[in-house]
């Protein structure tokens, strides 16, 4: 992969994102190549309070990772991905805190997940809540089945 400096570039098209915070760019290399580039509005540092107390930065390309790996092939666009991930994580800095627990992350993309696609839900909470046998999957069902109502 080529790496371009984006200073030597120039802007062709720059929009807003759906998520209202970030602009996607394209630009066009010296030497004709085309890429993307999205600036996002800086934001304060999140400190995630890990279950075992420790805390590091929030990190949005591990949360991404961690989401990209559950929700596999079930979403039609990487955008509808990166749409879901700008959700969960404006919804994180809206509670206000400078500290998060995981368990808030985790709750959050359940409950992204869980209006978008149902397969990526289950897979996203087999992990999540660390499921051991078939009946902790039977129970998660339950359960959806129970709010769709």
């Amino acid at each position: 992969m080529t790496k371009y400096n984006i200073g030597d570039s120039r802007v062709i098209e720059s929009r807003e994102v759906s998520d209202g915070i970030t602009i996607r760019r394209r630009r066009e290399s010296p030497d004709g190549k085309r890429f993307t580039t999205y600036e996002r509005v800086e934001r304060p540092n999140l400190a995630v309070i890990k279950r075992s107390g420790a805390r590091e930065l929030f990190d949005r390309d591990k949360l991404a990772i961690a989401i990209k790996r559950s929700v596999g092939k079930f979403f039609v666009s990487e955008v509808e991905v990166e749409e879901m991930i700008s959700e969960i994580e404006n919804a994180l800095y809206a509670f206000g805190e400078n500290e998060i627990t995981s368990k808030q992350i985790g709750d959050r993309v359940l409950d992204e997940l869980a209006m978008r696609n149902e397969v990526a839900y289950v897979r996203f909470a087999s992990v999540y809540h660390k499921f051991k046998t078939l009946d902790d999957f039977v129970k998660i069902l339950e359960q959806r089945k129970e709010l769709k109502g």
